[in-house]
């Protein structure tokens, strides 16, 4: 068992000795089906054995409803935005995430907070001040980057949910419709993620694939995080 390792100050506040669980991020742009793959992986996890806990943006029951609310009416602004997330992202870390990761669990979060500040980056929020802001957060034992091309996630999105107005940028005025803009919004995030990546460290898995191939490949370092301490005595995978 470890003591917490945070990218910042934490939570001065609290005396967090031991986190016997495992935190696991999936990350990855609109689209490239992290909601899928979670519920494979918890299915996939509990079958093994394990106690396992998911979580995601904007899950907070403290901020969530006023989100919503905030983004109906389209008109958002960055910085409001940014700290909307940074509320519900301390609270849930505080009150879900560490509770789980002291009780053993392991912790599948779809999605982080490298997210939100790569949204925030690309709508002019400072990227120092950014990751200032999240010296709260404990820093995941894996984090999954689901790396997918622009052409893909826009194919999927339209034989799926469809597009809409945040996923696809709208509120910074790349384009005058919802396609185009989607295209040019994805391709600056997708800039941002793989910036994040070399920084924290994202193991990058090729989501271009059916789902089950992306399966298979986050899998493969889950098992090996987990091995050690989660599958003694039984055979290896």
């Amino acid at each position: 068992m470890k003591g917490p390792v945070f990218y910042g100050a934490g939570f001065p506040y609290r005396d967090i000795q031991k986190l016997p669980g495992k935190l696991i991020v999936l990350e990855g742009p609109d689209g490239v089906g992290r909601s899928t793959q979670i519920k494979l992986l918890r299915r996939w996890l509990e079958d093994e054995g394990y106690a396992v806990s998911d979580t995601g943006l904007t899950r907070s029951a403290l901020t969530q409803d006023g989100l919503d609310a905030a983004k109906s009416g389209h008109t958002l602004g960055p910085l409001t935005m940014s700290l909307f997330y940074a509320a519900d992202f301390a609270d849930r870390l505080e009150n879900l995430i560490i509770p789980a990761l002291q009780a053993g669990f392991v912790v599948l979060s779809d999605r982080y907070f490298y997210s939100v500040i790569a949204r925030d980056s690309i709508r002019g929020i400072d990227k120092a001040w950014a990751r200032a802001l999240y010296g709260i957060a404990l820093k995941p034992d894996l984090i999954l980057y689901m790396k997918a091309s622009v052409d893909s996630l826009v194919t999927r999105l339209i034989h799926g949910r469809g597009l809409n107005y945040w996923e696809a940028g709208m509120d910074m005025h790349l384009a005058d419709n919802l396609y185009d803009s989607f295209i040019s919004y994805q391709e600056l995030i997708l800039k941002e993620f793989d910036e994040l990546s070399h920084e924290y460290n994202f193991v990058t898995v090729d989501a271009n694939r059916k789902s089950n191939a992306i399966f298979e490949d986050l899998k493969e370092p889950i098992m090996q995080l987990l091995h050690n301490r989660l599958t003694k005595g039984k055979k290896p995978y």
